[in-house]
């Protein structure tokens, strides 16, 4: 089960469910309530509620530099 601080601005996640696009890899770009984030195929930003995002997260692609820092 994830965390909430698994997450940090700049990662690059897999979500569960595909985008219109047909992407399913997401960058981070805000952290709150909600999290906004931009796909990585066609560009659109969208913002998810924490929860709801934390839930869909499929895989974790690649981490910020500032994640990597932290360990």
């Amino acid at each position: 089960m994830r965390t909430d601080d698994d997450l940090h601005m700049g990662d690059i996640v897999e979500l569960k469910k595909l985008h219109a696009c047909g992407g399913n890899q997401w960058e981070v770009i805000r952290l709150g309530a909600d999290i906004r984030t931009r796909c990585c195929q066609c560009g659109r930003v969208v913002m998810i509620p924490r929860r709801r995002f934390v839930r869909l997260i499929r895989a974790r692609r690649s981490r910020s530099q500032h994640s990597e820092e932290e360990q």
